[in-house]
């Protein structure tokens, strides 16, 4: 996904989920915030640019499967943007951590560990599918 097709998805920060809901008859795209799984308004155009430069997108298994990307870029860190498709129940637990643990306006130090863990223990657990070249 380019910098450009995430900022057409207007998600206001650089952490989400996208899942397909079949009570919704559409693609529905989450982010977590302190308060709990918020919904964004996805812009179902640029989701469909995205579905068709990543065919594998379009096959997830509709309310089991979503595709999560990692965009957070800490200070210092060169951009390494992260793609998985995993079960919504592990979407939905990273949730739950950063619900529970946030602390402040900025979420704390404790909060951005916790985070950094779970896409580690994630990672461990991934198959690649594809690796897109740097861009």
């Amino acid at each position: 996904m380019t910098d450009g097709q995430w900022d057409a998805l207007l998600i206001p920060i650089n952490l989400a989920f996208f899942v397909y809901s079949t009570a919704a008859g559409r693609v529905t795209a989450l982010y977590p915030s302190p308060a709990g799984p918020t919904e964004s308004l996805l812009r179902l155009d640029a989701w469909e640019r995205i579905v068709d430069d990543n065919p594998i997108v379009g096959d997830m298994e509709p309310d089991v499967e979503a595709l999560l990307v990692n965009r957070i870029r800490p200070s210092g860190c060169a951009p390494s943007d992260e793609y998985f498709i995993a079960p919504v129940d592990e979407c939905f637990r990273l949730v739950g951590r950063i619900r529970a643990g946030w602390r402040g306006l900025s979420g704390g130090t404790e909060v951005w560990a916790s985070i950094a863990t779970f896409f580690d223990e994630l990672r461990r657990r991934a198959i690649v599918v594809r690796e897109q070249p740097d861009a």
